[in-house]
């Protein structure tokens, strides 16, 4: 997980770009992946951990209809926490991620492992750009998040490339 974080640390500098984080399944795991890099006050903006629907609404903006008809465990909700971070960290790459990590929660239409996670850019005077990808991981709660952790760094590789 450090090589990735060291890698899209590289790029980030190079394309003058931070990075700011939306976490509710993860609990701040990956802005710890990334602070835990040396340096990471240069491209690393902040980040936000949003467990909570109501927080989710408060800190990010998440309309409370989303919510309530798709549940926040969605792509809508995922992107409109991408979104958020967006206008909360000015002119950031923004990652954002939702999931039922386990051992219980999930549904036959959400299964324990699903995972929503989007990623966002916007460049000053240019339009917000978001992608969201869903994913059922398996395992235990420690390998939910884990994998979820890795592939939101995956996912904002990606983004960043294509800036």
């Amino acid at each position: 997980m450090q090589k990735l974080v060291s890698q899209l640390s590289v790029r980030l500098i190079f394309k003058q770009l931070k990075v700011a984080t939306v976490e509710s399944c993860t609990g701040g795991w990956i802005g710890k992946a990334l602070t835990d890099q040396a340096g990471s006050s240069q491209w690393y903006a902040g980040g936000l951990v949003t467990y909570s629907n109501q927080s989710k609404q408060r800190l990010v903006n998440v309309p409370a209809d989303l919510l309530d008809k798709y549940g926040a465990v969605s792509s809508q909700v995922a992107e409109a926490m991408a979104l958020g971070a967006q206008q909360y960290f000015d002119h950031c790459v923004s990652v954002a991620v939702t999931g039922i990590a386990g051992p219980d929660g999930g549904s036959s239409a959400k299964p324990v492992g699903t995972v929503f996670i989007a990623t966002g850019m916007q460049r000053a005077g240019a339009e917000q750009n978001t992608d969201v990808k869903q994913y059922h991981f398996k395992g235990d709660r420690e390998a939910v998040r884990r994998q979820t952790v890795e592939q939101a760094l995956l996912m904002l590789m990606e983004t960043v490339e294509r800036s």
